[in-house]
């Protein structure tokens, strides 16, 4: 997680050379940001997040070798790579991978035709330790994500440890709220709402907000979401 004045360090991972260069450029230009590496391919990638410690991967899913699916498992399974997020790049926003890098520790996905802003809003949201999990096609990836064999799961004495107060935070982080609009909501201080958002990730044992969400919905702690309201 970024802190105020630090510098945005974003590693591209594409095997289009055309397309890491138009991110590059645009990330380059943008103040408090900047590229610190190019990756072809999957393997490059983790091993340039591990040499350059990024605190976002743009990650392309389909890519030669080690494709952005398995060094999304690789890059948030390394316990070194704590604090490095996984931004999904994907053409198309019904991509049946997006799903498993959800669950495979990716922050949350874009697509590639996305606007200049909404990518750089993007990557300062999972930048900042917060899932890219917007309602319309998420909500569907979500859904089928939840309902589907790889879903993350955890005990449900786990479940029983979180607090009411805790149960209601990521309620409130399943339905797409960030820690200030979460702060406005509850009437309490953003730094309150990182505490308690940090020990239900502990309790659950997710290491990111994304798979926080897909637990809240998997087991029940807020309804689950609406694959049919697919065009809100």
């Amino acid at each position: 997680m970024t802190s105020a004045g630090d510098t945005l360090r974003v590693l591209i991972a594409d095997d289009e050379a055309l397309v890491r260069g138009g991110f590059r450029v645009l990330i380059d230009a943008e103040p408090g940001m900047t590229v610190v590496g190019e990756a072809g391919d999957g393997a490059t990638a983790v091993d340039l997040a591990r040499r350059t410690r990024p605190h976002v991967v743009l990650m392309d899913i389909r890519m030669p070798g080690v494709d952005g699916l398995a060094a999304t498992r690789e890059i948030a399974g390394d316990a070194d790579l704590a604090g490095v997020h996984v931004l999904v790049l994907t053409t198309f926003d019904h991509d049946e991978n997006v799903i498993e890098a959800l669950g495979a520790g990716a922050a949350g996905f874009l697509v590639k035709n996305t606007e200049p802003r909404q990518l750089l809003n993007g990557i300062r949201v999972v930048a900042g330790g917060e899932a890219l999990l917007s309602p319309g096609p998420t909500r569907r990836l979500v859904a089928r994500l939840v309902s589907g064999p790889g879903a993350p799961r955890v005990d449900r004495s786990a479940l029983t440890r979180l607090t009411t107060r805790e149960r209601e935070i990521v309620g409130l982080v399943a339905h797409g709220l960030g820690n200030e609009e979460i702060a406005e909501h509850l009437t309490i201080s953003p730094a309150t709402v990182k505490t308690h958002v940090g020990r239900a990730m502990v309790k659950l044992g997710v290491h990111d907000r994304a798979q926080l969400v897909v637990v809240a919905f998997r087991h029940r702690l807020v309804a689950p979401p609406d694959p049919a309201r697919d065009g809100e």
